[in-house]
């Protein structure tokens, strides 16, 4: 996955890393750290930076408000003390086909 983000990130800007030819249309400033959540395991992937513009690559998918709004509905009801079958109940209502131990 590392390879094919490296990879989209030399075709955005037209050049790989380290490289000089007269097609480069950026410049890389580092990287970010993204865990992405797997089947089989978590994976640490690092997201290139460019000095002008912004970059995601199309294999991933960004974090969403609305997963943030899920969680903080979910962490509420477990401060607040309420049972974790009816958390999961909400969370089903909520849209989330995934189950919430």
């Amino acid at each position: 996955m590392q390879a094919l983000i490296e990879a989209e990130a030399a075709a955005a800007l037209g050049a790989d890393r380290h490289q000089r030819t007269a097609e480069r249309r950026g410049h890389r400033n580092g990287s970010r750290e993204r865990l992405l959540a797997t089947p089989a395991g978590d994976v640490q992937l690092r997201i290139p930076r460019f000095r002008t513009g912004s970059f995601f690559p199309s294999l991933l998918e960004p974090r969403r408000h609305v997963d943030r709004a899920l969680w903080a509905v979910v962490m509420e009801a477990y401060v607040s003390g309420v049972s974790t079958r009816k958390v999961d109940e909400l969370v089903v209502a909520l849209g989330c086909e995934s189950r919430v131990s």
